[in-house]
C-alpha cells in the first residue's frame, strides 16, 4: 500500500532518508510503499528457491542471484527490494558495491497477504516496463508459482505451475535448471 500523501514525487534521494526499522521501503514511481517484516512462511519459501539458484549458479558460472534486502535502482523514482533477483554475466555491470543500477533478468516476489496486490499489480507493471525478462510471483497459500515472461514489450504467463499437480520450475535463461514445487513449499 502507499504511504505518502505528498503531491511531489520522492526520489532515490529521499529513499535514502528512510529509517532502517526492519521493513521494506520502496519507492515506485515517487510514491511510498511499506511492507511489515515477512513471515516465517515467506522466508523459508524465499530460502528454498534462493538455495535452489545459488546452488545452480555454483556449477554454471552464468550470473548471480541476490536476495533482500537490496536495492534495485531502475529510475530516480523507482526503487525496489525484490524477494530475489538473477543478474547474467552479461549484465553484472548494473551491480555497484551498494546497490544494482538497472534491470534484474529475472525477479522473484513471494506473495503474501501484505503484498499481493502490490506484486501483482504494481510491481508486474513496473518490471514489465523497465524489460525484466522473467517475472516470478511465488505463492507460499496455494502452493503455486506464475511465470510470467517478457514477449515484446508485454508480460505472457509463460507457466502456472502446482505442489498439487507435482510441478517442476524451469526457465530458458538458467539451461538445465529445474525445481520441483514440491522443493520450494516443502
Amino acid at each position: 500500500m502507499a504511504t505518502t500523501s505528498r503531491s511531489a514525487k520522492l526520489t532515490y534521494e529521499d529513499y535514502l532518508l528512510f529509517p532502517d526499522d526492519g521493513k521494506r521501503h520502496e519507492v515506485i514511481q515517487g510514491d511510498h510503499f511499506l511492507t511489515p517484516a515477512l513471515n516465517t512462511k515467506h522466508q523459508r519459501v524465499l530460502g528454498h528457491v534462493h538455495v535452489a539458484l545459488y546452488t545452480y549458479l555454483r556449477h554454471h558460472i552464468i550470473g548471480q542471484v541476490s536476495i533482500a534486502p537490496y536495492d534495485v535502482v531502475l529510475s530516480d523514482e523507482d526503487v525496489v527490494q525484490p524477494d530475489l533477483l538473477f543478474i547474467s554475466t552479461a549484465r553484472l555491470s548494473i551491480v555497484t558495491d551498494i546497490n544494482v543500477r538497472g534491470t534484474p533478468d529475472l525477479i522473484v516476489e513471494i506473495l503474501s497477504e501484505a503484498t499481493r496486490k502490490k506484486d501483482e499489480v504494481t510491481k508486474r507493471k513496473l518490471y514489465e516496463r523497465y524489460g525484466v525478462q522473467e517475472y516470478w510471483l511465488v505463492d507460499p497459500e496455494l502452493e503455486m508459482v506464475k511465470v510470467l515472461r517478457l514477449s515484446g514489450n508485454q508480460y505472457v504467463r509463460a507457466a502456472e505451475l502446482s505442489k498439487e499437480a507435482h510441478d517442476v520450475l524451469t526457465t530458458p535463461l538458467l539451461p538445465g535448471f529445474s525445481l520441483p514445487l514440491a522443493e520450494i513449499f516443502d
